[in-house]
Parts: structure tokens; C-alpha cells; sequence
């Protein structure tokens, strides 16, 4: 293993754990020339993957590249890094567990919207809108009307179908003026 710092070739593991998937090796080491210490991981290596996009072309899977969106979708929320790492583990698991190497694209994305269905109503609609390429209102309506459909004992969604009487007299911290 060559140290980030000095490249020198040789260095010692001070400690060894699996990760939390139990996916990887954490190893601690450090150097035996600048003395610095610095972290590896050791993953499994899997036959590689190929992705196909809508256009039909064909490029390796890239892991990155799902956790690069699925992070965009949970922006400002309050999921944390390492639920999105565990949520792109399981789903690389999964496409890894298949016997095709060749996915499309869009299968990949039905799977992160079933993810992200469970984990957040906001990250399920931001990557919809991407994923599924939104054109309008109309688009967003739909994707909200399934997710509804996905959650039939949703409290808040019977209080959505109800009408609502708002009128001055009703309305919380309204200032009626004559």
C-alpha cells in the first residue's frame, strides 16, 4: 500500500474492522518511513456492470455517480451521510446479486425511488423530477398521487381529501379588520 503523503511502499495496520455492511475492510496504517497514519478500504471486486442509458449507450455502473444523486435528492433533510452510503450499499448489493451484468438505467432508478419512498417524501420527488425527466405541474402531481397510492394509511392523506372550512372567523391567527 503506498502512503498518500510520502509514496513510500511499506507501511503497518494498526487496526482492522468491517464496515458496517460488512461490505469492506477499514484498515488503519501507518507508514514506515514519514510515520503518518492514513485509512484504507478493501471491497470486494465484482464482475463490473454495465449501465444503459435511455440513448442506448453503454458505460461501466458507477457507484459514485448513484450516490451523487440520490445526495442532490436528500439536500437540506435531515438524513444523515451514512444512511445514503448504507442506502447505495444495499443497492449496489442488489444489482451485483443479478445474473445479467447489463442493466438499464431506468431499472436503477426504480430502485432508488423505491428507497427513497420509504426514507423521505421530498428525496422520492426531487430525483422523480430528475429520473423521470418532468416536464411540468402535471408530472409532479402524478408522482405525488403515487406515492399517496404507496402509503394507504397515511393519516395525513384522508385530512388532504377532507374540504376544509376556512373562513375569518375559523382561520388560526387571522386578523379580521372592519
Amino acid at each position: 500500500m503506498r502512503c498518500p503523503f510520502c509514496e513510500h511502499t511499506e507501511s503497518r495496520v494498526l487496526e482492522s474492522r468491517s464496515t458496517e455492511s460488512g461490505q469492506s475492510v477499514r484498515r488503519r496504517r501507518q507508514c514506515l518511513n514519514c510515520q503518518r497514519r492514513f485509512t484504507t478500504y478493501e471491497r470486494i471486486e465484482f464482475v463490473p456492470m454495465i449501465a444503459i442509458k435511455r440513448d442506448g449507450k453503454r458505460e461501466s455502473f458507477d457507484r459514485s455517480k448513484l450516490l451523487r444523486g440520490i445526495v442532490r435528492a436528500c439536500e437540506k433533510t435531515a438524513i444523515a451521510p451514512e444512511r445514503l452510503e448504507a442506502i447505495v450499499d444495499d443497492i449496489e448489493l442488489r444489482l451485483h446479486q443479478r445474473t445479467k451484468r447489463e442493466i438499464h438505467t431506468s431499472e436503477i432508478g426504480e430502485i432508488v425511488l423505491d428507497s427513497l419512498k420509504d426514507l423521505s417524501e421530498v428525496a422520492y420527488v426531487r430525483f422523480a423530477s430528475v429520473y423521470q425527466q418532468f416536464q411540468g405541474v402535471r408530472d409532479f402531481v402524478e408522482a405525488l398521487d403515487r406515492l399517496r397510492e404507496s402509503r394507504p394509511d397515511d393519516p395525513l392523506d384522508e385530512s388532504l381529501d377532507e374540504p376544509q372550512d376556512v373562513s375569518p372567523e375559523t382561520a388560526p391567527n387571522c386578523a379580521i379588520s372592519t
